[in-house]
């Protein structure tokens, strides 16, 4: 119990970020709009987070993710049902190989710039979460079901990376998300199979 009071007192920005964090995906797991304004302000307050402790590829991810939730909100909008959630649908396989050559260069290409032109702890390690979080993000923006199984590696990667830089309250939610991940991706495949036989009928 001291441990905890001890942890959430110290650093309150990370426990406000956390809280934003699992609203936002449990949100997001229901198809819901309202997961943008926590989305927001979670990575508004990350990024000092991560620049703070020298994650520098992640501080620069929340900037990305900033903006892609502008672009998801509209996309969003656009594929709300009458019920108020939006669809989702599956990524066509024939766009597989070009979205993972991509991210992999991009991992590649940010993790060497962060290794030799600034002082990052664990580049390649921190630049293959940032890679993946990108094309996860945007995949959720176009509300592909994909997407969270990137969240997955993503959240699996991430619980290593935080607890080795002792941001124990933020591992901590990535583990929380790791099963919110598993929850999601179930729930939209079930979500698309109706609609694909709503579709038929």
């Amino acid at each position: 119990m001291d441990f905890l009071v001890q942890m959430v007192g110290s650093r309150p920005i990370e426990m406000v970020a956390v809280a934003c964090g699992l609203l936002n995906v449990l949100l997001i797991i229901r198809r819901s709009m309202w997961n943008y304004p926590f989305g927001f302000l979670m990575v508004v307050l990350y990024a000092k987070i991560f620049y703070d402790y020298q994650l520098y590829s992640d501080a620069l991810l929340q900037v990305y993710f900033f903006f892609i939730q502008i672009y998801g909100v509209w996309c969003w909008l656009q594929g709300q049902g009458d019920d108020g959630r939006i669809r989702v649908r599956y990524l066509p396989r024939q766009h597989y190989a070009a979205y993972l050559l991509l991210t992999l260069a991009g991992w590649l290409a940010l993790s060497s710039l962060m290794s030799h032109f600034t002082d990052a702890a664990y580049p390649y390690w921190d630049g293959a979460i940032a890679a993946l979080s990108v094309l996860a993000q945007f995949l959720m923006s176009r509300r592909h079901v994909e997407s969270w199984y990137l969240w997955i590696t993503v959240d699996v990667l991430a619980i290593g990376l935080f607890a080795a830089r002792d941001l124990t309250p933020t591992a901590a939610l990535y583990g929380v998300f790791l099963v919110l991940a598993v929850l999601g991706m179930v729930q939209w495949q079930r979500a698309s199979r109706r609609a694909a036989v709503a579709e038929v009928a």
